[in-house]
């Protein structure tokens, strides 16, 4: 069994930051690349940030210049460092990790159960 599990999640001023984690938990023998989606109420999950095993990121372009992903392997944590926030920024943002359970390099996709984002203006 395995498990992704968000946290930091919470209302914020525009202008303000959050930090968000998500940690893999269970039978996780190997993690690949970890992600950051997010959906707004009505809108489709947009993808905001991906993070490989090796730490190279991405970031979709709304979010490049504000937010940061990075991940701490021994931890089998990833973080979404949001700065500069904005009205639009707010969403559930969920945690997604392509993880193995064995050594076996077969890997299936996870997803966490979401993190409130609420930003005022």
């Amino acid at each position: 069994q395995v498990q992704l599990v968000e946290s930091g999640g919470g209302l914020v001023q525009a202008g303000g930051s959050l930090r968000l984690s998500c940690v893999a938990s269970g039978s996780v023998f190997g993690i690949s690349t970890m992600a950051w989606y997010r959906q707004a109420p009505g809108k489709q999950r947009e993808l905001v940030a991906t993070i490989t095993s090796g730490s190279s990121a991405n970031y979709v372009d709304s979010v490049k210049g504000r937010f940061t992903i990075s991940r701490d392997n021994m931890k089998k944590t990833v973080y979404l460092q949001m700065t500069s926030l904005r009205p639009e920024d707010s969403a559930v943002y969920y945690c997604n990790a392509d993880i193995r359970k064995t050594w076996k390099p077969e890997y299936d996709n996870y997803w966490g159960q979401g993190t409130q984002v609420t930003v005022s203006s």
